[in-house]
């Protein structure tokens, strides 16, 4: 069943075997392409603020942002998470939410945990409806500053106010926390590594990252320079960290709509030339 467009409303999608919270804004599918919002390993639609809303301004596009099994108001997850959790939620949870919301063409917009799952449906899943990739922050392997980055988020939520703060934002806090910084801290996923589905891209691809990103370093978005056979546009801001949404959002809407305004180029005049 097709999920009811409601610009600016609370609506759930079934994905997964879970009820998940969602929101969208802009035009319908069918109306206009559509930017899908994956958010990274501990955020949420709320999280995500008002970004969502300027982005469908700013494009023209429709935009859907939904939380993941565990995270904001959605159904929790089971803990521990496998630590293929990402690869399950590409292949196994994100069609469903295509499908759920009547997805017809568009972009896939992830932020680092979701820039993950978002590359990794690029390179896993067949599918034609999906005309570009946005990634900000991606992972494709693990990094020593960034665990050590995770470790010290761990000691951050035991002692500090940070777990009353994502409180606010996780009906599960405990859950959404655990869930991913379990995960990421568990001795074998220092083995984790993504990296090959770059090669099976086919698509332009926007990446853009903080210079002073805490959680990754710059050799993530070279390993996609080193591999990627589809044409890539790469923005590194200075004077940023993990969440260029946030610390630079201006910069951040100006490249995202100049490169879904390209692919739009792009589409018409394939249209055009057919």
């Amino acid at each position: 069943m097709t999920m009811r467009w409601e610009t600016g409303s609370e609506l759930t999608i079934q994905a997964g075997g879970k009820r998940l919270e969602a929101r969208c804004f802009g035009p319908a599918p069918g109306d206009k392409p559509t930017i899908v919002m994956l958010h990274e390993g501990l955020g949420s639609v709320s999280l995500w603020r008002d970004f969502p809303e300027q982005l469908a301004e700013r494009t023209g596009c429709g935009v859907l942002v939904y939380s993941r099994a565990g995270y904001g108001k959605s159904e929790a997850a089971e803990l521990p998470r496998p630590l293929d959790y990402m690869t399950r939620e590409a292949v196994d949870v994100l069609p469903e939410v295509l499908d759920a919301i009547g997805f017809q063409e568009g972009v896939l917009l992830g932020h680092s945990d979701g820039a993950s799952i978002a590359a990794i449906y690029g390179g896993s899943v067949q599918d034609h409806r999906v005309r570009g990739l946005i990634l900000i922050a991606p992972h494709f392997f693990t990094e020593a500053e960034g665990l050590a980055a995770i470790a010290e988020a761990k000691i951050a939520y035991e002692t500090s106010d940070l777990r009353e703060k994502l409180a606010r934002h996780h009906a599960q806090v405990d859950v959404a926390f655990n869930g991913w910084n379990e995960a990421w801290l568990d001795p074998a996923f220092k083995a984790w590594n993504i990296a090959e589905v770059i090669d099976y891209w086919r698509i332009p691809v926007l990446a853009i990252q903080g210079r002073n990103d805490q959680y990754g370093t710059l050799a993530q978005i070279e390993e996609i320079e080193n591999r990627i056979y589809s044409p890539v546009d790469v923005e590194i801001f200075d004077d940023c960290r993990h969440a260029p949404f946030i610390d630079q959002k201006d910069r951040t809407l100006d490249v995202i709509s100049d490169f879904v305004a390209r692919l739009d180029r792009i589409e018409h005049s394939k249209v055009e030339i057919a």
